[in-house]
């Protein structure tokens, strides 16, 4: 009943795929489909699983994103490549508040937020917010268009909203895109911004999932992992261009009510029918 495993990792490649750039949780989602769709797998495979597979998704980042975060790209004038090099400046910096924290207390996180409760108020809390920062800066024009009118300063202000995310639930977008909208920018380069701090954060965080789970995959769960992250790979492509053509015209709060539906209804499936 191997493919049975095979089609389990595409559905959850789906689901990391569409869930980890929109601002609604990853965490959220993949909790509830493991009620559902559980892999036939060791714990100790499932846990390491769930983060490496999100290597398929930044791998999309790269690629749609490669010429304006490749600084030694030929086609680019000296200005161009200072600009380029300016955003991976921010981008480190944005992420030392998160990066320090995340490895210091990953297993102590894991331990004490890892469940229902915690995701589900962290889904509903950050619904609301959405909702009223949007109602807030509804007539505010963005101090920051351009990320070359991004501080440094914001840029930081921003990684320490990042900090909010590693409880799960509150989602790393989503806590990065808040931030970026109550600091001030465009919600174009909060989304950006956010996307692009992900690039080393998620390469860190899988590769310390995998040092803890070793390398002796056996052959099944090298084929259920790559299947996971060839699928978050193309979903994820799919999901960052709709986000990206979405919020051209729109704001964040239809996300905000999905988080806050989403959030009840795993309280009510754990409480209540569980």
């Amino acid at each position: 009943m191997e493919y049975i495993e095979i089609i389990k990792a595409i559905i959850l490649g789906i689901i990391e795929g569409i869930t980890e750039w929109l601002p609604i949780s990853s965490t959220g989602h993949m909790i509830l489909a493991d009620e559902f769709i559980k892999l036939n797998m060791t714990a100790a495979f499932k846990e390491m699983f769930l983060v490496v597979i999100q290597l398929g998704a930044i791998m999309a980042v790269v690629l749609l994103y490669f010429n304006k975060l490749n600084p030694f790209s030929s086609k680019k004038s000296i200005k161009e490549k200072k600009d380029t090099i300016s955003i991976w400046i921010k981008v480190l910096i944005g992420i030392i508040p998160a990066g320090v924290l995340g490895v210091m207390f990953d297993d102590w996180l894991d331990e004490h937020f890892y469940n229902y409760i915690t995701v589900s108020i962290t889904l509903i809390v950050y619904g609301i917010l959405f909702i009223l920062i949007e109602n807030r800066n509804k007539n505010k024009k963005p101090k920051a268009r351009d990320f070359s009118e991004l501080s440094y300063g914001t840029a930081f202000g921003i990684g320490m909203f990042q900090v909010l995310s590693l409880i799960p639930g509150t989602s790393r977008s989503g806590s990065t895109i808040l931030g970026g909208i109550l600091l001030g920018t465009s919600r174009h380069i909060a989304a950006e911004y956010s996307f692009f701090m992900s690039i080393p954060i998620m390469f860190g965080a899988s590769a310390l999932k995998l040092m803890k789970f070793g390398f002796a995959f056996t052959g099944m769960e090298i084929t259920i992992l790559l299947t996971g992250m060839v699928v978050a790979f193309v979903v994820s492509i799919i999901a960052i261009k709709f986000l990206m053509r979405y919020i051209r015209n729109n704001d964040f709060k239809v996300f905000g009510w999905y988080r806050i539906i989403l959030g009840v209804l795993i309280l009510l499936y754990f409480l209540v029918i569980k």
